[in-house]
């Protein structure tokens, strides 16, 4: 059997996983990390509370909300919200908004 080799430096679990990431995951799923990173920033603390990024289909962009009442709501905002959204990315990746009805957790 091979003696495993012990590193006496620590590394910081985060930036572990970012590498690892880096290497396996899409682009689309790096976009959709860095959206959970900017969201509450770029759409406002009160559409953060009650709507979350869920997932990405090529440009689109699906959105969990909390209640009919704020998929309504961000219907209209839904062109604002795209603008934001991607001057916060630095880039066109998100064309349209899917909003659905479902978890919206605090945080990532």
């Amino acid at each position: 059997m091979k003696k495993r080799r012990h590193n006496k430096s620590f590394s910081n679990i985060g930036d572990v996983l970012g590498k690892v990431l880096n290497q396996y995951r899409p682009m689309t799923d790096q976009s959709l990390i860095r959206l959970w990173d900017l969201w509450e920033q770029a759409v406002g603390e009160g559409i953060a509370a009650n709507a979350r990024p869920a997932a990405f289909k090529g440009d689109i962009l699906l959105v969990h909300v909390s209640s009919s009442t704020w998929l309504h709501h961000l219907r209209y905002l839904e062109s604002e919200i795209i603008d934001k959204l991607n001057q916060a990315l630095g880039a066109d990746q998100v064309k349209k908004i899917q909003l659905k009805i479902g978890p919206v957790q605090g945080g990532k």
